[in-house]
């Protein structure tokens, strides 16, 4: 009955609970088994770039339309960056200055946000940075912080799983010198491997199915990793390091080997992990991202598969059956050579992090994840829920009050987990983080620390990333502020279409 009246209050509809078609309900995957994975998985290619005399890296990015070939042999309707479908590869070092040009090409206004990274508010691609058709927008700003996987992404207020369902993802990975010292595969396309991983479903004629949503958004029936569904991988070295992101809108994955095979975690959001951590399974809610080291051997192969979530993912065992947590898809297939090339052994540790001291902390916050709200209320593109001060440290206490999955992610800022529920985070949640996941009745706390990019009056997000929870209005807005700074009146209208500026 909560699906009832859930929908009758937030979207003033017809009482009547929306079911999942059998394929994704009997959590039946498309067919890539080790003798069955026919495609070669397609490799984002690296932006290219120029750089000017100042030393500054110039991206190009174009939002459009076009057509792909996800399942063989149909012909799919999707949006994409300088492409078809997702986007390039951004590569860019810490210290180093970018610059954008994004040109908007599609029918109806978009953003780009780049998520998991410090940036500029104006430049962070969120809601108030729309950019309409045939428009461009021109952020730049200083790469600070460690280096990780990150991506980018529209943000638009109320259709932002729309535009990333349809294919607009990509990557942008950071480097520095720490992760130029780790002594992890590092050849990009070769032993170190971009997967960005979607579930899609599809209509008869190929097109993406957008009619039949669930309490978590789109849930599709086939598995789709960079781009493609079936996707086998050559592996022509002992070791590969898998950069994974969970690209769906509202799936959640519990990654591992069809064998049980044991693999390295060394990294999640925010960069490298202190040490690997030996596991066989890792579990990546939307927008999160994981890298994971794992060894084929000569002439094997290796499966890579989303496995049913032993606990349902903290579910309620009545609920959890709508919210694809019991699927299970085959994602891709590693086939190793018979004289794979040397890796390195896996380190014994890969960077320095510090304990996490939530004493003297400016601020204390609570965020309760409730339906489609935090705390109570649903996102006002006109409303500033609060303002943070720079260059302190405050303690955000998260609890997901519903019965309903939800996860958490804030913009600008890499967070650490002082706990949860008292306890300290496993080794797999001790690094730096941007998004996690929130089961029901979880009260996790996260350490922030906002530095060196105020704004009185253009804010960032804080929000659950399964994006449609998102759109309808499970999102609220913060400021970064000077000491003493009043903040301005917002905006009333989505700002940063047409030309932007660069930062100064």
């Amino acid at each position: 009955m909560h699906d009832i009246s859930r929908r009758s209050f937030l979207f003033g509809l017809a009482a009547t609970p929306i079911a999942l078609t059998a394929g994704c309900a009997l959590g039946q995957s498309n067919p890539v088994g080790v003798s069955g994975a026919a495609r070669r998985l397609p490799i984002p290619p690296l932006a290219t770039a120029t750089v000017d005399a100042s030393g500054t890296r110039h991206f190009t990015l174009r939002a459009g339309v076009g057509t792909a070939e996800i399942v063989a042999g149909k012909s799919t309707p999707t949006w994409g960056f300088n492409g078809s479908i997702l986007g390039p590869t951004i590569r860019a070092r810490r210290g180093e200055q970018v610059s954008f040009t994004v040109d908007n090409t599609l029918p109806e206004p978009t953003t780009v946000h780049w998520h998991g990274m410090h940036v500029p508010a104006r430049f962070d691609g969120g809601p108030h940075q729309s950019i309409e058709p045939g428009a461009r927008w021109q952020p730049a700003w200083t790469v600070n912080q460690p280096g990780a996987t990150l991506w980018y992404h529209p943000h638009p207020h109320g259709s932002t799983e729309k535009h990333v369902y349809r294919g607009l993802a990509g990557l942008f990975l950071v480097d520095d010198e720490v992760t130029d010292s780790a002594d992890l595969p590092k050849t990009y396309g070769v032993d170190d491997i971009p997967l960005i991983i979607q579930d899609k479903r599809f209509t008869a004629d190929g097109s993406l199915d957008e009619s039949d949503s669930t309490d978590v958004g789109l849930l599709g029936d086939t598995l789709v990793t960079n781009g493609i569904a079936g996707a086998y991988l050559p592996v022509t070295t002992q070791r590969v390091r898998l950069r994974i992101l969970n690209g769906s809108s509202g799936r959640m994955y519990n990654l591992g080997f069809s064998d049980d095979r044991q693999f390295h975690l060394v990294a999640t959001d925010g960069g490298l992990l202190a040490a690997p951590v030996a596991l066989t399974r890792i579990r990546v809610s939307p927008g999160e991202r994981v890298e994971i080291v794992v060894a084929v051997a000569a002439g094997a192969s290796a499966l890579l598969r989303t496995h049913p979530f032993e606990d349902r993912a903290g579910l309620p065992a009545g609920d959890a059956a709508g919210f694809g947590v019991a699927d299970s898809f085959d994602v891709l297939e590693l086939r190793q050579g018979r004289s794979p090339d040397a890796s390195p052994a896996i380190p014994a540790s890969l960077a320095a992090l510090d304990p996490v001291d939530p004493s003297g902390a400016a601020a204390e916050r609570d965020f309760e994840l409730r339906w489609f709200m935090i705390n109570n209320t649903r996102m006002d593109m006109n409303r500033i829920d609060f303002s943070a001060t720079v260059d302190t440290t405050e303690i955000w206490t998260v609890r997901n009050v519903d019965n309903w999955p939800h996860n958490f992610h804030v913009h600008d800022a890499q967070f650490r987990i002082v706990d949860i529920d008292g306890a300290s985070p496993p080794p797999e949640l001790a690094g730096w983080k941007d998004t996690v996941y929130t089961p029901p009745g979880q009260r996790i706390r996260l350490a922030l620390r906002f530095t060196e990019h105020t704004d009185p009056t253009i804010p960032y997000m804080y929000h659950c990333h399964l994006l449609m929870h998102e759109d309808q209005g499970m999102m609220g807005q913060f400021l970064v502020v000077e000491p003493g700074q009043r903040p301005a009146p917002p905006a009333t209208a989505p700002t940063g279409g047409g030309h932007g500026g660069h930062s100064g």
